[in-house]
């Protein structure tokens, strides 16, 4: 319910004018406070991605810009791409990042609104009855709003810097998401490679199985093994080519190429395994310290507590108008009765009551929230160290010690060949199961330079971890083996 009165001007009320002058100063002065920053607000998030990646984001508004973004990958789609080529392509033109740069242009809008004032409102009456007129006239300003506008502020600002947070993880994600597909893509290309080495291998032995048979010197059940044995590895050549599709267009979505730019190539290995690993030291104090997660809940819960103060500030008024006002009663030649007037509302049906337990209850909810992610970043970090730790062991030992045996096996069985002591059939089955060795290296490696994406991105905000995609030789090695 509202009450509004028009007061004459008495000699006690002169001051109102001046009071109405200064707040109107006042209000010029906040609104020059708030304004359109020349980067809108990218700055802060390329300072922050700056910590943990070497890389250039830019917000693609015109077309110099585009221009300039295009010129850039085209170069890099030049030769065979590393792993931080494809990061950066992926910065310049994923359209998905470009949209989340736009949420830093709707938070600024909002805080640049939060600053201005509500327009002042005119209001005016006009009766005639009998050449007697009531003529009322009234011009006021949201005081209240005035009042409470650096509190308003304060909490649009908070906001907004959440919003510089949740833009920065979002570009540290891609760049995440992105190497972890460019490692999928090259183990993939690399696995397709040794699977078509299976096949050519198993190819040659089901031919000389053939052969074999027709001249009498070998068992029909022996070249049905030898058979079934070429058509495991065609079907595993055929996994991994899959393997290979799905990876490569993983990886060319993030990028956001298309066209001619989608015949990138890549290197023909992986990187070689790290010769030490990274140490644990304080990791869990490392996330809670620079985790961005982390950093936009708390601003967004500071920003609540900000709200909930000023929701209980305003729970009882909430709207205060005041302005100058003349009013006319009579002739029309009669003078005009000078005068303010005031409105407000009154709280005699909604005491603010229920708004003031809404704001209680969604801060509440962000405390709980912050406290959650808090506990769960330290448990992520920690997964992801044991998950990285592990997969180096595990690729190790493959490097160290199950390759370079099977190397020995194949030269001691290369050496009886040439003495005639063992089968080309035998040989053939050797070299199958070193091809089958390398290639489970491969994967151990890839893994390895998965899970190590999985830790760095536990020290910026949640990981997506990453799980065995599976091998079409791993996938063949029970119905492949003799």
């Amino acid at each position: 319910m509202n009450l509004s009165m028009t007061i004459p001007m008495a000699s006690s009320l002169v001051s109102i004018p001046r009071v109405l002058v200064t707040l109107f100063f006042i209000s010029v002065t906040l609104n020059g406070c708030a304004s359109f920053s020349k980067d809108g607000g990218l700055g802060a998030v390329q300072k922050t991605t700056k910590d943990f990646i070497s890389k250039d984001i830019q917000w693609v508004k015109s077309l110099e810009d585009q221009d300039s973004v295009q010129s850039r990958t085209e170069e890099l789609l030049k030769k065979p791409l590393t792993v931080n080529d494809a990061v950066q392509i992926a910065l310049f033109n994923n359209k998905g990042l470009q949209a989340a740069f736009y949420d830093l242009g709707i938070s600024e809008a909002d805080l640049v609104q939060t600053g201005k004032l509500p327009n002042p409102r005119f209001a005016m009456l006009h009766t005639k009855n009998n050449g007697d007129y009531k003529i009322e006239q009234s011009f006021t300003f949201n005081i209240f709003s005035l009042l409470t506008m650096p509190k308003a502020l304060q909490i649009e600002k908070r906001l907004f810097e959440q919003t510089q947070r949740q833009t920065a993880m979002e570009v540290l994600r891609l760049a995440n998401e992105t190497r972890k597909a460019y490692f999928k893509a090259v183990a993939a290309d690399q696995s397709t490679h040794y699977m078509q080495q299976v096949r050519t291998a198993a190819e040659a032995s089901a031919e000389l199985a053939r052969n074999m048979v027709k001249a009498g010197n070998w068992r029909k059940l022996d070249q049905a093994r030898e058979q079934g044995f070429y058509a495991d590895a065609a079907l595993g050549v055929a996994r991994a080519e899959r393997n290979k599709i799905t990876a490569y267009e993983e990886l060319t979505r993030l990028m956001g190429l298309w066209g001619k730019q989608t015949q990138f190539t890549l290197p023909e290995r992986l990187p070689d395994l790290p010769l030490t690993v990274d140490e644990s030291n304080n990791i869990e104090q490392t996330a809670m310290d620079q985790r961005l997660d982390l950093q936009s809940l708390r601003l967004q819960t500071e920003a609540l507590a900000n709200q909930l103060g000023l929701t209980k500030a305003t729970r009882f008024i909430n709207v205060l108008e005041v302005g100058p006002a003349r009013v006319l009663e009579g002739k029309r030649s009669d003078p005009y009765k000078k005068g303010f007037e005031i409105t407000f509302e009154i709280p005699i049906f909604d005491w603010g009551t229920a708004r003031v337990a809404r704001a209680e209850a969604i801060y509440m909810q962000a405390i709980n929230i912050l406290a959650e992610t808090a506990v769960n970043a330290r448990s992520e970090v920690r997964q992801s160290y044991k998950l990285y730790r592990s997969n180096y062991d595990i690729a190790k030992h493959y490097r160290d010690e199950i390759v370079p045996i099977r190397k020995r096996i194949s030269a001691e069985n290369q050496l009886r060949y040439n003495g005639m002591l063992i089968s080309a059939f035998e040989l053939l089955v050797n070299a199958q199961l070193q091809v089958s060795t390398v290639n489970s290296y491969i994967e151990a490696l890839r893994d390895f330079w998965l899970s190590q994406s999985d830790l760095e991105m536990a020290l910026i905000g949640k990981p997506l971890f990453s799980s065995g995609t599976g091998s079409p030789m791993r996938d063949n090695q029970m119905s492949m083996s003799h």
